[in-house]
This record gives structure tokens, C-alpha cells and sequence, in this order.
């Protein structure tokens, strides 16, 4: 997995690619004994989850000392990868699921990431202020807004403007409704060649 990770990020210092190379082991184990990842979605892990995880990498390089927040992280997605791409920012993995979160912690401690915390609660619950809102989102993207962009702290320091980066795929025309002429959306197509990444997109709306 190393050679493909590097292919496209040439630049991970060797303790980065040993993080990365353990993960699917990890995942093994914890999926044998809590379902966090579909059991037929495993032998894609590399693209559907740590890829599909880094491609925010692609286009924002969160500086030290941000502040990101994970929402419904589930098994620990985008979170967990980023984090290994960005140890000296700061993630926080939030899912409602207890037991979700039982995999991340265990996950995090066993590859030393220090730079991961986890909360156990909903969303409209959460009402702390963080640089970035990230998330694998299934949630519809106006709903998902409301639910979040009261975590986006004023302040902006990094070369992108505070805001929301969700992860998504098929077509957005429809979802996006009044926020699509405030988004950038990014193919991730355009940074990988997997055939997965087709109709996945990057959609970023500064708060």
C-alpha cells in the first residue's frame, strides 16, 4: 500500500507512510467485532476510505494548530487520515454511535495519534467553534449546513477561509440549492485515477 500512497503523495515522511500501511490490519481486527466498515467495502480500502479520506489533502494544507471537526466520523473517516497527514493539526471526531467511536479511540491510541480526540454526541449538540467542518456527509448538504456552520469559529488563518468541506458523490445540482454559487467544488478525479473517484466531489463552502 505504501507505493500507491506515494504515488500520490510523493512528500510523507517514512513514520506517515508506517501509520498509513497499519490501518487496514486495524480495521480488520475492530471490523470482525463491531461493523464500521461494510465487510464486502474492506478489499477497497484503500480508495473508498483512505484515499477518498485524503483527497481534502489535495486541496487545503491545514497549517499548525488548526482545529478540525469530523462530524458523524463513523469508523473514523475523513478524520483518522488526516490526521496522519496533519499531526500538528488538531481533530476532533464526533459521531453519535458509541461504539463508532470505541474503534477510533482504539485506533488512535494503538498509531499514537495525539492529535485525535472523540466526542460521543449528536451534532446539534455540539457547540464548540473550530476552524474547519469536514465530513464524509450523507447528509443532504443544505441540512447539513444547519446543523453545523455554528461550529465555524471567525477567525481564519489558513489559506482557505474558515468553512465547511464535505465529501460527495453524483450529482449536486439540486442538493446545493442557494449555496451553489457560494461553493467550490472540486472532481477528486482530477487527483486520482482510480475509477471510484469519477463522480466523487470536494465541496467547500467558506463560512
Amino acid at each position: 500500500m505504501d507505493k500507491e500512497i506515494t504515488k500520490y503523495f510523493p512528500d510523507l515522511t517514512d513514520k506517515q507512510i508506517e501509520l498509513t500501511t497499519k490501518l487496514l490490519p486495524l480495521y480488520e481486527y475492530w471490523n470482525t467485532m463491531i461493523n464500521v466498515i461494510s465487510r464486502k467495502d474492506l478489499p477497497n480500502f484503500y480508495s473508498h476510505h483512505l484515499l477518498h479520506s485524503l483527497s481534502i489533502a489535495k486541496t487545503i494544507n491545514f497549517l499548525p494548530g488548526t482545529t478540525v471537526l469530523d462530524v458523524g466520523t463513523g469508523g473514523g473517516f475523513p478524520g483518522i487520515p488526516l490526521a496522519i497527514m496533519f499531526p500538528e493539526t488538531d481533530f476532533f471526531l464526533l459521531d453519535s454511535i458509541g461504539k463508532k467511536i470505541k474503534v477510533v479511540n482504539a485506533i488512535a491510541t494503538e498509531l499514537g495519534l495525539g492529535n485525535i480526540k472523540t466526542l460521543n454526541k449528536r451534532a446539534e449538540d455540539e457547540n464548540g467553534k473550530y476552524d474547519f467542518v469536514v465530513s464524509r456527509a450523507v447528509t443532504n448538504f443544505i441540512e447539513f449546513v444547519k446543523l453545523t456552520r455554528k461550529n465555524v469559529s471567525g477567525k481564519s488563518f489558513n489559506t482557505l477561509q474558515n468553512g465547511i468541506i464535505c465529501l460527495k458523490g453524483g450529482d449536486l445540482d439540486d442538493e446545493l440549492g442557494t449555496y451553489s454559487e457560494k461553493v467550490k467544488i472540486w472532481n477528486i478525479s482530477d487527483f486520482f485515477d482510480e475509477e471510484f473517484f469519477l463522480t466523487k466531489k470536494i465541496v467547500y463552502l467558506p463560512c
